[in-house]
């Protein structure tokens, strides 16, 4: 068998739930939703926006991860590494904030370098359960070391996002830099799924024992997406640390590794635009829901069975379902 007949080298720009279709009508549907604070949007929805940035982009840290057939439940806790860490070069080493986020963005990504290689010859379950340790390993530290952290009372007073010494006040400047970011990831993400190392990562995805048969680096290829998307999630660890002021080791606990977990899923976990697509459903979904405050967490739950029931492979294959429907019917 040479490795030109067996290289299992999927389709980049055809994973499930993405067809040309649909990957147009989410990029269209995506691009008016970023376009609707910008029309006399109140400071709440550019609240909302933010935070939707702000989330998409973590979840693509973590979809990267996912394109080689691993699931991280360690994400919160780089995204509480680039926080404090930026956090701490600002306020203790009085540097810029704009050195401050590509900083995290390498110290989690040198992180999960330094733990990568022992941790991803770990497979299924065993993964999962040693990230979902080393969240709480995370937590448990910064909460041991309130000189860093602040311990349970947390940082507090963090100075705001700047842009080259000036100050981003205002929440449509900030919501406009925080999409800035997010289009510089989307657009890695876009990159790397293009190229040769998105290749490696669908047929590591695909099938892992074949990929090494057919001379795939395999070991060497998931060391690269866990330090890409660690690194990734630190940004956005960095950007939230700034934008909301506050922090502590609570906000970085297990649930938060979990909410980006669901919004990967719910949005498409092979998709290119599915970690996008996720966050902007899910994150003001508890804001249309305060209504029914006693009943919030029931109908959210409801609400992801049945998408995750009629839509498996997430909203990024709801025009292919339509499409299909339209087929059964003719």
């Amino acid at each position: 068998m040479n490795a030109k007949s067996s290289q299992p080298l999927a389709p980049t720009t055809n994973a499930p739930g993405a067809s040309p279709t649909g990957r147009w009508i989410a990029a269209a549907a995506l691009a008016l939703c970023a376009a609707y604070p910008l029309i006399g949007g109140n400071a709440f929805e550019y609240h909302v926006a933010i935070m939707v940035c702000i989330a998409a982009i973590a979840t693509g840290g973590l979809a990267i991860i996912a394109w080689v057939g691993q699931l991280s439940l360690a994400h919160g806790a780089f995204v509480g590494i680039g926080a404090y860490c930026s956090t701490l070069l600002v306020t203790r080493l009085g540097m810029p904030v704009m050195v401050g986020l590509p900083a995290a963005a390498i110290v989690a990504g040198l992180v999960a370098y330094a733990i990568g290689s022992p941790l991803l010859r770990l497979r299924g379950v065993y993964f999962v359960l040693i990230t979902f340790a080393l969240n709480e390993l995370f937590r448990l530290a910064m909460l041991a070391f309130p000189g860093i952290s602040g311990g349970s009372s947390g940082l507090a007073n963090i100075p705001p996002l700047s842009l080259f010494g000036v100050a981003l006040e205002s929440k449509q400047s900030v919501y406009i830099f925080a999409l800035g970011c997010l289009a510089v990831v989307m657009a890695l993400m876009w990159l790397l799924r293009r190229g040769p190392m998105g290749r490696a990562f669908a047929s590591v995805e695909e099938n892992l024992v074949l990929a090494e048969s057919a001379g795939v680096p395999t070991a060497r290829v998931q060391s690269i997406a866990f330090t890409i998307g660690s690194a990734i999630a630190g940004f956005a660890g960095a950007i939230m640390a700034h934008y909301i002021g506050f922090i502590s080791p609570e906000t970085f606990a297990f649930q938060l590794s979990v909410s980006y977990v669901i919004m990967l899923v719910v949005g498409g976990r092979l998709a290119l635009f599915g970690a996008l697509l996720g966050a902007l459903f899910l994150t003001p979904l508890p804001e249309f829901l305060r209504g029914i405050e006693q009943y919030q967490h029931i109908a959210y739950g409801v609400i992801l069975i049945v998408v995750l029931r009629f839509l498996p492979r997430g909203l990024m294959s709801l025009s292919d379902r339509l499409r299909t429907a339209k087929g059964d019917q003719a």
